[in-house]
């Protein structure tokens, strides 16, 4: 018979050892309990080494039936991006203006900036506007393609340095930063006005000017658009400093408080991406930065001081590359009416869908009437305009 050998623990020799029946050590603990824990312990480290990005992820559902929401509580939050040193000098200026009480003036002003071709045919209804308010406004024109000829002594002389604009085009920026540039010389002038020859006021000046000199806030229109002529208008080339979410698309006609208008002369890091990088044709898009400059920058660096909407009312509802214009049969009372009373603003995507986004008009928490001017009317409504309105 064979001998089985064994090894005596700490000795080298051999042992005589007598055969006995072989049996199988019983385990410790179940299997399945162990293999189990293994699963679970790969799974959770896994799902630490690399959060999840979508809902598509099964090991966001192992553990919880809310899903990666719910997982996504346990991981460290992603490190925010460094600010370049530009985006750093922008916003300690952006801090410090906006942190600076304004200056108290006894005679604050609205400066109303006319930005128009040439002659303003509409100037017989704001002078009826502007009559008996004097000390109250500004006015200031920029006259891009032939001098004006006034008729109303509130527009003597009043026209600035100006330089050729054309739509679609980065001069059309720079001519509204040229408006805020000379009304800012001014230091009574506390609310800006942006307007267009076919700009009409809807309210009398008291009600304006309250209107205004009380809101504490821009009224920049500022909205994501996912469509081609919003999101689809943006350029990688902004980045870092512009990412496609902070991209916002909105109407040109502004009114913004001191503060505002001072940031934007003081900008330059914005102003050139925007100058560079949103412009027609270029990356084969269609980028108009004036609907898209001042609703992104302002997003960027005050969101919450300005109120998403434009107090210019401008019918978009015909869905064409330009608005809705009022020709002579189309004033009626029923239509100013209809204009003055909206209480919301409409914004339509560009989208396949064209989605109407309503937003409330929030005047200090409260809604209000939206619109304190209108645009598109031809110079022939002017009669209409007048007997209507009868400031």
């Amino acid at each position: 018979m064979k001998e089985a050998k064994g090894w005596r623990l700490g000795g080298m020799g051999d042992n005589k050892i007598l055969p006995g029946s072989r049996h199988r050590t019983p385990l410790k603990r179940p299997i399945w309990i162990i293999l189990t824990v293994s699963i679970i312990s790969i799974l959770l480290l896994c799902a630490y080494l690399y959060p999840p990005n979508g809902s598509g992820h099964v090991a966001c559902y192992v553990f919880s039936s809310r899903g990666c929401k719910a997982l996504g509580v346990w991981l460290p939050p992603a490190p925010k991006r460094e600010f370049t040193d530009e985006e750093i000098i922008s916003r300690v200026v952006v801090r410090d203006i906006l942190n600076t009480p304004p200056v108290q003036s006894k005679n604050q002003k609205i400066a109303f900036m006319f930005l128009t071709p040439g002659s303003l045919p509409f100037e017989k209804l704001w002078d009826m506007f502007f009559r008996g308010h004097e000390g109250r406004f500004s006015v200031y024109v920029h006259a891009s393609k032939e001098k004006p000829v006034h008729m109303s002594r509130y527009f003597f002389n009043r026209e600035i340095r100006s330089s050729p604009v054309q739509w679609g085009a980065f001069n059309m920026v720079d001519a509204e930063r040229r408006l805020l540039a000379y009304a800012l010389k001014d230091p009574d002038n506390k609310h800006f006005v942006l307007l267009s020859d076919s700009c009409v006021p809807l309210h009398n000046f008291d009600y304006v000017y309250n209107y205004l000199m009380h809101a504490n806030m821009s009224f920049i229109d500022s909205y994501v658009d996912p469509g081609p002529h919003g999101n689809g208008r943006y350029s990688a080339r902004m980045l870092p400093e512009v990412e496609e979410k902070d991209f916002r698309k909105g109407s040109q006609w502004f009114t913004m408080k001191r503060q505002h208008a001072l940031i934007v002369m003081a900008d330059s890091l914005y102003y050139s991406r925007f100058r560079d990088y949103c412009r027609p044709g270029l990356d084969g898009k269609n980028c108009i930065a004036d609907e898209h400059y001042f609703p992104t920058f302002f997003n960027l660096i005050d969101p919450g001081g300005i109120a998403n909407w434009s107090v210019t009312h401008v019918d978009w509802s015909e869905r064409k590359w330009h608005p809705k214009s009022y020709r002579g049969q189309d004033v009626t009372y029923e239509l100013l009416r209809n204009i003055m009373s909206l209480d919301q603003k409409t914004h339509i995507t560009s989208n396949d869908k064209g989605n109407e986004l309503l937003q409330p008009c929030l005047w200090t928490g409260i809604t209000r009437p939206c619109f304190l001017f209108a645009r598109k009317f031809y110079p022939e409504t002017l009669d209409k305009l007048v007997t209507l309105l009868n400031f």
